[in-house]
């Protein structure tokens, strides 16, 4: 009998891995950067200094999916297979995964997962920033339940505070740093239950930047500030029904508002407060982008603005897009826009010290995407899924067929508006029931839609461009969010508590110890 010594991973590599020496695999590159991974682990040493920065970044709807389809984008783009590709979060040194359901939702939207985040607690869909034993549009009871927030709680300690999205402004996961809402679409006094007494969520941005509790904002949703009467900078009117106009109350003889690239370069060292406001409605995609500052360069210029406080600054950065892009099925957008994210990612920690500064990396929720197989490495994740070559690394230039005879992308969703079902418009007889076109059966009830359909598109399809919606399954307008976990990625001061599997107020938690350590 073989007599086999297991010795522990820490003595193998502390005694110059003899024991590992002796393996035939012991010259292979993926056993010896394996090893490296251990022993980067095992000098890893916990960051207790107190936060003097915190920088939240949530890329809406960037769930481990829809992360690992932007890592493979990344790492084709600059000529890699993808998949050994690592984003600037994915080398951060503490990872854990993330519960994202809500109250009343084993699927969540972004105002009780942005709400978590912000201040510490679970609450319903649609709710931000107001208890869970609050209806939804209850206006009195929110007003009577209302928390507060991270940002309330350092600008009180003297810190100053900054929020951006590429979405509005005033949509949900940028709105729960500032505003409480018993309905996130609150977001101009237009939309406000008539006899309701609360804010709408654009007054509460100016409530709280004239208070001086926010002091950069900036993102899309002009409409929301500027009254009906006025139009902004491209010529599009405002919404507003009181005749406010919040950007001249904001921003007052010492701030900056900004519209485009031009008066966002232009913005004066010192300006405070600063809002930027670049569309209407949400900003545009980072694929489409054109007269407007990109994610990074919100970042830079709102880390600057907030870096010569003493007492440091709380960022929370958005990228909203990524999530509307996968509500369309457009993964093409999606994954454009996830590099831009990682743009900024890098870019604030270039600027920032790891000593004094808490960077954390995640997103609010998970959409329905999901992914073909057997894929052959560096098959586009925008294109086919190509077959495994069985004598080398890269994938043939052959793709994967289905049974119905056809190839099929590396990704697609479960739900949305690129599904194979399409509605049919059966002639309706004057007495029977419409009836399904290939089983024959009646419908569930007369005159309800049909549907039915096949793959067969795909086969002439440029599935790489920029427009093309992967294809689905169940029929849907707008593809919808998934109750799956997402990761945290984490670095600097108290980093080290991200571990295992958390619920996502966690973060909160974490943020505020850093915050405020002994």
């Amino acid at each position: 009998m073989t007599r086999f010594t297991l010795l522990s991973t820490a003595a193998i590599l502390a005694t110059g891995s003899a024991f590992a020496q002796d393996l035939p695999q012991a010259g292979d590159t993926w056993f010896t950067s394996a090893q490296e991974a251990v022993q980067a682990q095992l000098e890893k040493q916990p960051n207790t200094n107190r936060a003097k920065n915190v920088i939240l970044f949530v890329a809406d709807g960037n769930g481990v999916g829809t992360n690992y389809a932007s890592r493979l984008f990344a790492g084709q783009q600059e000529g890699g297979l993808g998949d050994d590709y690592v984003q600037p979060h994915e080398a951060f040194p503490n990872v854990a995964l993330v519960k994202t359901y809500s109250t009343n939702g084993q699927t969540p939207d972004s105002a009780p997962t942005a709400t978590a985040m912000n201040a510490g607690i679970k609450t319903k869909n649609d709710l931000i920033n107001i208890t869970e034993n609050v209806a939804v549009s209850d206006c009195a009871a929110g007003l009577e339940n209302g928390v507060r927030t991270f940002a309330e709680i350092v600008s009180e300690a003297g810190k100053s505070v900054g929020v951006i999205s590429t979405a509005r402004i005033t949509h949900a996961t940028p709105a729960a740093v500032y505003a409480r809402t018993a309905n996130r679409d609150w977001e101009d006094d237009t939309l406000i239950p008539e006899g309701c007494e609360q804010l709408d969520i654009a007054a509460q941005l100016a409530e709280q930047m004239t208070s001086g509790v926010i002091d950069v904002a900036m993102g899309g949703g002009r409409q929301h500030f500027l009254p009906a009467s006025a139009t902004d900078a491209e010529g599009e009117a405002g919404v507003r029904g009181d005749d406010r106009d919040l950007t001249q109350e904001i921003v007052g003889d010492s701030g900056a508002y900004v519209q485009n690239q031009e008066e966002f370069d232009a913005i004066e060292p010192g300006a405070t407060p600063i809002l930027g406001l670049f569309e209407a409605s949400h900003m545009q995609y980072e694929a489409d982008r054109s007269g407007e500052p990109s994610l990074a360069e919100m970042t830079r210029a709102a880390i600057e603005a907030m870096q010569d406080n003493e007492a440091g600054f709380y960022l929370e950065v958005e990228a909203g897009r990524v999530d509307h892009a996968n509500h369309a099925g457009n993964l093409a957008r999606t994954v454009r826009d996830g590099v831009a994210f990682n743009e900024a990612i890098a870019l604030a920690d270039e600027l920032t010290d790891d000593e004094d500064t808490l960077i954390i990396v995640t997103a609010d929720h998970e959409h329905a995407i999901a992914f073909n197989g057997y894929c052959g490495r560096g098959s586009d994740i925008l294109g086919l899924c190509m077959m495994i070559d069985e004598a080398g690394t890269e994938a043939l230039d052959e793709p994967n067929m289905a049974s119905d005879e056809l190839p099929y992308t590396v990704a697609g969703f479960l739900n949305g508006a690129g599904s194979v079902l399409v509605e049919q418009m059966p002639e309706p007889s004057d007495n029977s029931q419409p009836t399904a076109p290939e089983t024959g059966e009646a419908s569930p009830e007369e005159g309800s839609p049909l549907y039915s359909g096949d793959r067969s598109a795909i086969a002439d399809a440029d599935v790489t461009d920029i427009d093309y919606l992967q294809q689905a399954l169940v029929p849907m307008s707008s593809e919808t969010h998934s109750g799956e976990d997402v990761a945290v990625f984490a670095k600097g001061p108290f980093a080290h508590l991200f571990d295992g599997v958390i619920e996502q107020n966690v973060i909160f938690h974490v943020m505020h110890h850093a915050a405020t350590a002994e």
